[in-house]
């Protein structure tokens, strides 16, 4: 399998551009942290699209059983750790559609807890830092 690359250029005000399937995708840090919160953060982004990964299997949930999506909603909270201030939970919130049938609650969790990105993060890849000359 063709590995994905992804490609990373620097800017001023610790902005970093990441260019990836013909995207850029583009990051900052906030003011104080030594960036001039122009962009996202890249852990903002990592946040993000952990949400988004859930939007999309809830949506895709509702429309590929031509379910009413109009006021289909979903925010994810995520809270760090006292001590650790690593995110240490996530939690979900759907706003399901006014008349959704509630023989498909459990379904579209079910649904939701395939997000790619959170299967991801259970089964984490290895890790390797290759520094060239």
């Amino acid at each position: 399998m063709t590995p994905h690359e992804l490609k990373v250029a620097f800017g001023d005000n610790y902005r970093i551009d990441v260019a990836f399937k013909g995207f850029t995708i583009r990051t900052g840090q906030p003011v104080g942290d030594g960036g001039d919160g122009s962009a996202p953060s890249p852990f903002d982004l990592f946040l993000s699209s952990l949400a988004a990964c859930a939007g999309y299997y809830a949506l895709a949930f509702c429309q590929e059983r031509q379910l009413q999506t109009e006021g289909l909603g979903l925010t994810m909270t995520a809270e760090r750790g006292e001590v650790s201030k690593m995110i240490d939970r996530i939690v979900f919130t759907v706003d399901l559609p006014r008349g959704f049938p509630e023989k498909y609650r459990f379904a579209l969790t079910k649904a939701i807890d395939h997000c790619t990105v959170k299967s991801h993060i259970l089964r984490p890849p290895q890790f390797e830092i290759v520094v060239r000359p």
